[in-house]
């Protein structure tokens, strides 16, 4: 859990930091909406329940960027990723931010 409150920390401060990462946050603001890559079925971390509505640690990490940029939490489209389709989606822009277990490494600082 520790872990991912540090990968939602550097995320939220990845999505803030400077001219780098303007273009996001300006798509984000254009569209009015966040798209939150997140890990399917994980529970305590990201899961619809039974009415198909999102819950867990990494989708609330999702919903405070949310409600931080654009002022609403529910302003948000959760994007389900996988081990192998998380580092294309956020490269590609198909979403704008990724929370879900992903340790730091080098060169995933320097690619991504």
């Amino acid at each position: 859990m520790k872990t991912s409150f540090i990968l939602g920390a550097v995320t939220v401060a990845g999505l803030t930091a400077g001219a780098a990462f303007a273009g996001t946050l300006d798509d984000v603001k254009a569209r009015g909406k966040l798209n939150c890559g997140v890990s399917t079925g994980v529970p305590g971390f990201a899961e619809p329940d039974a009415n198909g509505v999102w819950q867990g640690f990494d989708v609330a990490v999702c919903r405070a960027v949310a409600a931080a940029v654009l002022s609403d939490s529910d302003a948000i489209e959760f994007v389900p990723t996988t081990g192998k389709t998380r580092f294309t989606a956020l490269a590609s822009g198909e979403i704008d931010m990724l929370a879900r277990n992903t340790t730091w490494t080098f060169s995933r600082d320097v690619d991504l």
